[in-house]
């Protein structure tokens, strides 16, 4: 399993929260999500725990996760590059869906995943995805994808079906982009990293 993440630097993440957050906050908003996303992928049941990062490792980031550069350019081509570094069937999420589980990550991480499946799918509901799961990592089925577009998440899915691989979809889940995000993730999981820190902030939006 592979999270791709930056580093959470202010002034480097989550930028679409400023305002009503400042750069320090957002930063520490986005350390709560990767905190959320690693502890979900510690307690799945994988072999290998791979994070794709932007930057440095901070005490942020436990043991038991083995930590590699991102390569370079556009989000698909990076995407495409942590795919590059598996083997065998992998499962990719980002860090913007700190309400993940391993319950949610379950159908795609049992024994039998990749049994007449070929890829996993996580939709996002702002039209992008939060997952991607190959059971023949080909780093093809990312490169080109527009991946700033509404509809990128049906694009990407459409790749995969349209190179005849057969798609099984995971549940919707809605990524942290902006303030409003923020608030209706943290209350749908209120009990992770993420609302405890919007909580903590002085100000918890507008």
């Amino acid at each position: 399993m592979l999270i791709i993440a930056k580093e959470p630097v202010p002034g480097r993440v989550k930028t679409r929260l400023t305002p009503p957050y400042t750069p320090q906050e957002a930063a520490l908003l986005a350390q709560a999500m990767l905190t959320d996303s690693l502890e979900a992928m510690l307690a799945a049941p994988v072999q290998k725990r791979l994070l794709v990062l932007d930057g440095t490792p901070g005490p942020w980031l436990p043991p038991g996760i083995e930590v590699v550069p991102q390569g370079h350019g556009r989000l698909d081509e990076r995407l495409a590059a942590a795919f590059g570094l598996c083997t065998g069937p992998a499962v990719l999420i980002g860090m913007d869906t700190p309400q993940v589980t391993p319950a949610a990550l379950a159908p795609a991480l049992a024994e039998d995943a990749w049994h007449s499946c070929d890829a996993w799918f996580g939709p996002a509901a702002d039209g992008g995805f939060w997952a991607l799961g190959l059971a023949e990592p080909d780093p093809a089925l990312l490169r080109g994808v527009p991946m700033d577009v509404p509809d990128t998440g049906a694009l990407q899915r459409g790749r995969l079906a349209g190179a005849g691989l057969t798609v099984r979809d995971l549940r919707v889940l809605r990524d942290v982009d902006t303030a409003a995000d923020v608030r209706a993730v943290a209350a749908e999981a209120p009990h992770t990293h993420f609302a405890a820190t919007l909580t903590s902030l002085p100000q918890a939006g507008p």
